[in-house]
């Protein structure tokens, strides 16, 4: 990315030469003569950094920060004083400068002083840059995602919401099985009817038969009258049986029956039921090995395995972290009323590196705490949990069995790049690729485009 800078000064050859400095570092440079001239340009041109006297005739320093701040939010603004106004420039930073330098100019420490505020204001675009992905992918309600394995998903998904099949979701804990269930009601001709979610796991062998099929009075101690079960609420509309593995048999008897003949009794009645259900399950278990074992019913598994989704776990689908993190910084940081405006290098590779095992349950976790516990507009490293920079220390690269070999060298690639913080020429030269070779495969992926990750754009790259 090249940025932009605009000098305002009204001294000409303070002005040329900055510009000529600016320029020699790699930076496209603009130049006002004044206060007035440097506003319009500032506020009507996409500019990244302003440069700017604060002692000029009619528009002053101090109008050009205060309106740079208030109307191009992100902008950083450096500050040039003489000797004498040093306690003005000192003011000026109370008013959002970034930093001020005094004349005559080191130009040494400008070099410096613009590298750190294009880093910042290079966090910040790639920040926003996420955001509207965010928003642009927030595919079937709250599901984030564009790796190529969750697109495989997503368009399963489409196909078979608006059928009246059994769907059967699979995968690791915390990978998002219930949102995948969310959104085939969702997307289906049952979506105004009732969405009953039931978790299995959490109720007691000997509540989960009423919970489903409801009661009569008095048919077991405690029945003090009739009670509806979850899948009579759900009649016309989606039953959601959340890690149905879990169940006994003589539930997953009465569940087969449902499937098979859409009929039921409630415990302890004698009028059959009809009713009209869609059935959604869920699993973590391996239900064919449960099967082997004699835990759970075959003929239940084939009427629930009409239609198979496997949610892949996190690890697997790396291509979404940049996505995920960037909606759980915005979403907590509304919540608990801070200004978070990215994430820095350092943190992002080791959240890059980390496998996951609890997931996106554990993404959002440690994103909510890494949130909590920042000081600055700014997540690092340090705001990590500790089990999360320890993985930083020795990042591990998982490829599944059965990708190809284009999308291996991909994953291989981004991961080199991750951990090394985004420098081009450092992740060539771990890869053992020419940098002209690792620019045309990274412009391929699309990286340098959607700034998924911080690349150094400065490094002299032909």
């Amino acid at each position: 990315m090249k940025f932009t800078i605009l000098v305002i000064d009204d001294e000409k050859n303070i002005r040329a030469g900055l510009a000529a400095a600016l320029e020699m570092d790699g930076y496209e440079v603009m130049q006002a003569s004044d206060g007035k001239e440097g506003l319009e340009i500032a506020l009507h041109n996409e500019i990244d950094l302003v440069i700017t006297d604060l002692r000029m005739p009619g528009v002053s320093g101090e109008e050009v920060l205060r309106r740079v701040t208030s109307e191009k939010p992100g902008v950083p603004v450096i500050v040039l004083t003489g000797h004498g106004t040093v306690e003005t420039a000192v003011d000026a930073m109370r008013s959002g400068a970034y930093d001020f330098l005094t004349k005559p100019l080191n130009l040494d420490r400008l070099s410096l002083l613009v590298k750190r505020a294009l880093q910042n204001r290079e966090l910040v675009l790639q920040h926003r840059e996420l955001e509207r992905e965010v928003e642009g992918r927030k595919t079937f309600e709250h599901i984030i995602g564009k790796s190529p394995s969750m697109l495989k998903v997503f368009d399963v998904v489409k196909r078979v919401a608006a059928t009246k099949a059994s769907v059967l979701i699979t995968g690791e804990s915390g990978v998002g099985k219930e949102l995948i269930a969310n959104a085939l009601h969702n997307l289906s001709p049952r979506s105004a009817n009732p969405f009953i979610k039931v978790h299995c796991a959490a109720l007691a062998e000997s509540l989960l038969e009423s919970e489903l099929f409801g009661h009569e009075k008095g048919s077991f101690t405690g029945a003090v009258s009739r009670k509806r079960g979850r899948f009579e609420l759900a009649h016309s509309g989606t039953i959601f049986l959340d890690e149905i593995g879990e169940i006994d048999q003589t539930v997953q008897i009465k569940i087969l029956r449902v499937l098979q003949e859409k009929m039921f009794e409630r415990v302890g009645g004698e009028e059959t039921l009809e009713v009209d259900v869609r059935v959604i399950a869920a699993t973590n278990r391996d239900l064919e090995k449960e099967i082997a074992e004699g835990r759970f019913r075959e003929d239940l598994y084939y009427r629930l395995n009409v239609v198979r989704i496997h949610v892949p776990p996190l690890r697997d689908r790396k291509d979404d972290l940049p996505l995920m993190i960037t909606a759980f910084i915005r979403e907590f940081a509304e919540e608990n009323g801070k200004k978070i405006e990215g994430i820095d290098p350092k943190a992002r590779s080791a959240l890059y590196a980390y496998d996951w095992p609890g997931n996106i349950r554990q993404l959002k976790n440690c994103i909510e705490s890494a949130v909590v516990m920042s000081s600055g507009s700014i997540i690092t490293l340090d705001d990590l949990p500790p089990s999360i920079r320890q993985g930083d220390e020795t990042p591990l690269l998982h490829i599944p069995v059965g990708v190809t070999m284009a999308e291996a060298e991909k994953q291989v690639i981004l991961q080199t790049l991750s951990t090394q913080n985004g420098n081009k020429s450092k992740t060539a030269e771990v890869l053992g690729i020419g940098r002209k070779t690792l620019h045309r495969k990274l412009s391929d992926y699309g990286v340098e485009k959607d700034g998924s990750l911080d690349l150094d754009e400065n490094e002299g790259d032909a």
